[in-house]
Formats: C-alpha cells, sequence, structure tokens
C-alpha cells in the first residue's frame, strides 16, 4: 500500500502532463477575449470577436458544412457500427470473422494520412468528384471503427437471456432487437454517435485529401487562415469548437455512466 501514495513526484509529473495539455487550450480561450487586434498584445477583455463571427460568411458556411458532414457520417457510423457489433457479439465465430474484425478496426490504428490518401486514389479511380460526400464517406470509414468498439462492449454484457426469453414469446429476431435489445444498449449507441460526431466535426486530414470545391470544413478553414497568422476571431472560433467538444465528450460520459448504472441495476 505504502507504494501506492501521492508523493510529491507524482504530483509534479501529472502538473506537468496536465500544464503541457491544457495551457494552450486556455490561451486560445484566453485570447479569444482580448479587445486588441495584435494576437500578442492584451487589449483588455472583450466580446466583441465573437460578435465579428457572425459577419463572417466564409467561417460560418464551413461551420455548416461541417456540421451537415458530422451529422450524416455520425449517423451512418452508428448503424453501422451498431450492426458490426451485432454480428460480432452474436454471431459467434463466423467464418472469416478475423478478417472482417481486422478490417472494421483498421482505421483506428491506421495513419489518417495513409487513410486519407487510400480513399483520395480510391475516388480518383471511381471517378468521384471530390466534394460533400466523399468527406462523409471518409468520415464515416474513420468514425465506424469507435462506434463498433463502444456498442461491442455494451453487446458483450447484455443478459442474452432477454433476448431469448423475447424469442420464447413468439418475437421474430428482429422484432426482439427492436423492442429488447436496441433499448438495452441505446445509452452505448447514443455514446457511439457523440464520439463520432466529435471525431468528424474536428478532423483536419481526411477532410484535406478528400474534399474538393464548396466543401471546405471549419477545421481546413482555420488551418489555412492560421498558415497566414492568427486572428482573434480564429482565437474566438477555436474557442466555440473546444466548448462544443466538451459538451459532446461530457454527454457521451454522461451516457456512459447511465450505461454502468444499468448495468449494475438488478
Amino acid at each position: 500500500m505504502s507504494g501506492r501514495r501521492f508523493t510529491w513526484f507524482n504530483g509534479l509529473a501529472l502538473g506537468l502532463g496536465l500544464a503541457f495539455l491544457y495551457v494552450p487550450l486556455a490561451l486560445v480561450v484566453a485570447y479569444s477575449f482580448n479587445g486588441s487586434r495584435l494576437v500578442a498584445v492584451w487589449g483588455g477583455f472583450s466580446t466583441r470577436w465573437y460578435g465579428s463571427l457572425l459577419a463572417n460568411a466564409p467561417l460560418k458556411e464551413a461551420a455548416w458544412t461541417s456540421f451537415r458532414i458530422a451529422v450524416l457520417s455520425s449517423a451512418l457510423a452508428t448503424v453501422l457500427g451498431t450492426a458490426a457489433a451485432y454480428a460480432l457479439v452474436r454471431f459467434g465465430r463466423f467464418r472469416s470473422r478475423t478478417l472482417f474484425t481486422g478490417m472494421l478496426y483498421a482505421p483506428m490504428v491506421m495513419p489518417e494520412v495513409v487513410t486519407g490518401l487510400s480513399l483520395l486514389l480510391l475516388f480518383v479511380a471511381l471517378g468521384l468528384e471530390r466534394g460533400f460526400w466523399t468527406v462523409t464517406i471518409a468520415h464515416t470509414t474513420l468514425t465506424l471503427a469507435f462506434v463498433t468498439v463502444v456498442v461491442q462492449a455494451r453487446l458483450t454484457d447484455l443478459d442474452r437471456s432477454l433476448e431469448d426469453a423475447a424469442a420464447d414469446l413468439g418475437a421474430p429476431p428482429v422484432r426482439a432487437f427492436q423492442t429488447v435489445t436496441l433499448p438495452l444498449v441505446a445509452p452505448a449507441v447514443g455514446a457511439g454517435f457523440l464520439l463520432a460526431f466529435t471525431l468528424s466535426f474536428d478532423d483536419l486530414v481526411l477532410a484535406s485529401f478528400t474534399s474538393g470545391p464548396g466543401a471546405t470544413t471549419l477545421p481546413m478553414l482555420i488551418y489555412s487562415s492560421v498558415r497566414l497568422g492568427v486572428t482573434p476571431e480564429i482565437n474566438a472560433a477555436s474557442t466555440l469548437m473546444i466548448g462544443l467538444v466538451v459538451c459532446l465528450l461530457g454527454a457521451a460520459a454522461a451516457l456512459s455512466r447511465l450505461r454502468g448504472r444499468q448495468k449494475g441495476a438488478p
């Protein structure tokens, strides 16, 4: 037990790690309220740059594009990921299961540059015009694996006797899934959707490879703007993105806790 005591060295390491992760984010948030046009010079507290975002048409269009892509790709990833998780848990060791699992989880470990280049070559070979739908497909490919992991964990812990009871009462498999399985795994499905939305909305690499004219996402616009110099508006837009991600991750964590309480309920 003495080896697990919280020492000053552990506290210092923890503090340095948290500072490394969160001090840059805190600076972005702080300087988004800077009244000066010069980013590095503090000119007093002001919310003027949040108001100027409303007049920035390219930034609003990019944010709307990112939102639509995130919603659509997250919905597709949630449906496909839930189906894949159900197949992995309920269908046992079917033929080519190892290959299916490896292909499903590959985007989680594959560098996004490699995935983006592969998808770009695929779209070019198929003659698909790069734009909104190619980015949506790319984000669905990326987030599908994460949804599968979340839902699969819940299905693995689910008591199958409830499904068996529904089948004994005459419910066909689809009906049993709709009325018994899906409500029980709904918190996990919701958490998977929120996680997929966060990953899609924040993605830069895949969108850079697969986007085209008229499909500029918010991270792409921010990155291209930063290359020319950071402006207070970029700080304000980044702060709003940080707030959105924090809210979504908080909602996902709440759904995960709900899932844990349901698991522990008699």
